[in-house]
């Protein structure tokens, strides 16, 4: 197997998300022409799309998994909770799983995603972040424009936000083209990800984004491992993990240390065009679910005010990741935070 080289290890990667062996895997597929794309062969970036999962590599490694088909509820729940169109497994650097999908406490969360919460549809209340209320969802559509550079692999995948109460002409009620763009920093110890997201409502009357802490901008449910006595935060304005919730940001950082002492994390990162600019955000307690102090962080342009979504009308959030193993010191996270902020 040794000797296949890297055609196996990228195969591997995607066997390790599809819950397959990976010899049964590269038997079963004969050529790994079958699967994967190679667009741009001077890039180190690569993708492999197949069952539903739209795998991104460098060099070699697995660092991004978008899942465009629907990932099943877990045995015994209720099929609510069935969802595609959200990023997971999330991998740091050296290959942690930094993500987590349907955990029992909150199955309805989706590695990194960004549904709406509190929606207003002609009076109706419409829920597409809480699952199991059966007021809504998201679903993947269609995947657009997959583009490679010798520095980054980018693509858009099309969701809708579908109103489980409409008539069907109205189901769809938020049409979302989000581009998921990979940038090779040529550090073996980064790497980051833009993640914008451009939508609009074809409903007549357009719809309401009410105030709350959650919904919409851009979701993280961190990996099982990351708890109270492991995890960490740091934000712009510099708020820790106990004083973060509900305060505003220019970038967080979130963290944990591994018990081999390696540390990972995420420097999340708002644009200055975005909606209430610093952005609110969603940090969980230091005692959440039974006191493990398990991680959630997002940035909720709706936290503190309503947002009016006219009729066919585009609007923009625009997000950036920087992956990383080791150490971000906070005088990195503003030099990330000033380049991102002169980007368009």
């Amino acid at each position: 197997m040794k000797s296949m080289g890297k055609p196996f290890k990228i195969i591997l990667a995607l066997g390790v998300i599809l819950g397959l062996n990976a010899c049964d895997f590269l038997k079963k597929e004969g050529q790994l022409a079958d699967v994967q794309k190679e667009v741009d062969k001077k890039s180190n970036l690569e993708y492999i799309k197949k069952d539903g999962n739209l795998l991104v590599t460098l060099n070699n490694k697995p660092v991004l998994n978008y899942r465009f088909g629907f990932m099943e509820a877990p045995k015994g729940k209720d099929s609510l909770f069935r969802r595609s169109g959200f990023i997971h497994p999330l991998w740091s650097p050296n290959g942690d799983t930094l993500s987590r999908v349907q955990p029992p406490d909150h199955i309805h969360h989706y590695g990194v995603w960004g549904p709406w919460t509190k929606t207003k549809i002609e009076g109706r209340s419409v829920d597409f972040w809480n699952l199991g209320e059966g007021q809504g969802t998201v679903q993947f559509k269609e995947l657009k424009n997959i583009e490679s550079n010798p520095n980054s692999l980018s693509f858009v995948a099309r969701q809708e936000h579908l109103d489980f109460g409409a008539t069907p002409e109205n189901r769809v009620a938020i049409i979302e083209d989000l581009q998921l763009k990979v940038w090779d920093l040529e550090n073996d110890a980064r790497y980051m990800i833009d993640y914008n997201s451009k939508f609009s409502s074809p409903l007549k009357n357009g719809l309401l984004f009410e105030a709350y802490r959650y919904g919409g901008g851009i979701g993280f449910r961190a990996a099982e491992s990351w708890t109270n006595k492991n995890s960490t935060v740091l934000t712009s304005e510099g708020k820790d993990r106990l004083t973060a919730d509900g305060t505003n940001a220019r970038w967080c950082i979130v963290s944990v240390e591994s018990a081999e002492k390696s540390k990972s994390g995420i420097l999340f990162l708002s644009h200055p065009e975005n909606r209430e600019h610093p952005e609110p955000m969603r940090v969980w307690p230091i005692d959440a679910n039974g006191n493990r102090g398990d991680m959630f962080f997002e940035f909720s342009p709706i936290r503190d005010k309503d947002w009016v979504i006219e009729s066919n009308k585009e609007y923009q959030l625009q997000y950036r990741m920087v992956v990383f193993q080791g150490e971000l010191t906070k005088e990195e996270a503003e030099e990330y935070w000033i380049k991102f902020s002169k980007s368009k």
